[in-house]
């Protein structure tokens, strides 16, 4: 199916991009890190609740404590992925420098074989590897490198075989390539410049490059076309590398939902009321490069502890109201540009996903298409409407 064909009679009326975690098969350095076989999925188990009415743990229902190196599980998960309306995956991709790549099978797999045949694109996850990752203390597992332009070229030469892919996905003819930390990397622009320069001689017409904790209007120095506000993950009273602005929006939310900052103290996990939080989640406004996150739900205990963060009555209801809000906040751009990033597809340990769960099935699936997909319907509809009355 190509990236823009209806499902049916329905169009999806954004271009909705699913981050999709790799995490979910055994690898040498987690059987060093930790025990033989870890997985995301030992964390998800293990999880208990740690307050009344606590959800935990979370599990998944019919796709199964899954294995990535399965070709049947990929294409089970497109498969849900596509009749729900989303566009494809964005694979978080791991190069720590010096051609070193971590949990690299499942998406080798998938460009190798071809399958499945459902649009992608890569997110370079630029991040030291540590034990907090993984509620294991703070030591420092594999650190991020930048060795400089010698292994930005060795790291280009195999972005060049994803990006030359007919399922990859691109914003005006250019493969989109994310950047998670773009503020991290020793002279960003130039770096990026760089990838671009290299894009143009293998044939593409440049890269649209999009960075996380970057906004619209930081993009430039960074230089990206466009920034991604996943504002979700500044929740933090002590972080001191994100917005101020953000972490004081949700030190009021925590006021107003009677949680109390003073709490903290007896009990540090910070828990929020998940329609209350959406709110901040979302801004009021958007600059024409910048683009919303949409948050299926956030529950980081499974790694954190009662160090987490917690969203409380994220029910498929309520992800319908943050939906639309979403979906409000692009629709009167170009459909090219109507870019809205799924936080996430398959993120479980911080219980953040979308595959079915034993608690929702596949609700929260079908809420996404039913908005995504019906509103685009009556929109054209509308439009038809429009015509016919100014033509008579």
């Amino acid at each position: 199916m190509s990236q823009h064909e209806s499902l049916g009679d329905l169009e999806p009326q954004a271009r909705v991009i699913a981050f999709y975690l790799p995490q979910f098969h055994p690898m040498k350095e987690n059987d060093e890190w930790w025990e033989p076989g870890f997985t995301e999925w030992t964390q998800v188990t293990r999880a208990r609740p740690l307050f009344r009415g606590h959800q935990q743990p979370q599990l998944p229902s019919e796709l199964g404590f899954y294995d990535l190196r399965v070709p049947e599980t990929r294409e089970q998960q497109a498969s849900l992925a596509r009749e729900c309306g989303i566009e494809g995956f964005c694979y978080w991709h791991y190069w720590l420098g010096n051609g070193r790549r971590l949990l690299e099978r499942p998406f080798e797999d998938v460009l190798s074989s071809g399958q499945p045949d459902f649009p992608f694109c890569l997110a370079w996850a630029n991040h030291d590897w540590s034990g907090t990752a993984f509620g294991a203390g703070r030591r420092l597992l594999a650190k991020q490198l930048y060795p400089g332009f010698e292994d930005y070229l060795a790291h280009f030469k195999f972005l060049a075989r994803a990006f030359a892919d007919s399922r990859y996905i691109r914003v005006n003819g250019k493969p989109l390539f994310y950047i998670y930390r773009p503020h991290e990397i020793p002279d960003c622009k130039k770096v990026m410049e760089f990838f671009r320069e290299q894009a143009e001689k293998v044939g593409h017409k440049g890269l649209y490059l999009v960075g996380e904790t970057a906004s619209g209007g930081k993009a430039e120095k960074y230089g990206l076309d466009a920034g991604h506000l996943s504002r979700h993950r500044q929740i933090s009273l002590d972080d001191k590398r994100e917005p101020s602005t953000v972490n004081r929006a949700f030190k009021k939310l925590k006021r107003l939902t009677g949680v109390g900052i003073a709490s903290l103290a007896d009990d540090p996990i910070q828990r929020y009321d998940y329609g209350e939080a959406m709110k901040v989640v979302i801004k009021d406004r958007y600059l024409a490069n910048e683009y919303p996150s949409i948050v299926s739900n956030w529950d980081t205990t499974p790694r954190f502890g009662r160090d987490a963060v917690v969203f409380e009555n994220a029910t498929p209801e309520a992800f319908r109201n943050h939906l639309k809000e979403a979906l409000s906040k692009v629709d009167e751009r170009p459909f090219e540009n109507r870019l809205l990033f799924l936080r996430a597809w398959n993120e479980w340990a911080e219980g953040n996903y979308m595959e079915p769960d034993v608690a929702y099935g596949r609700q929260r699936l079908e809420v996404l298409k039913e908005e995504l997909m019906t509103r685009r319907a009556v929109v054209s509809k509308m439009g038809e409407s429009l015509s016919s009355e100014s033509s008579s």
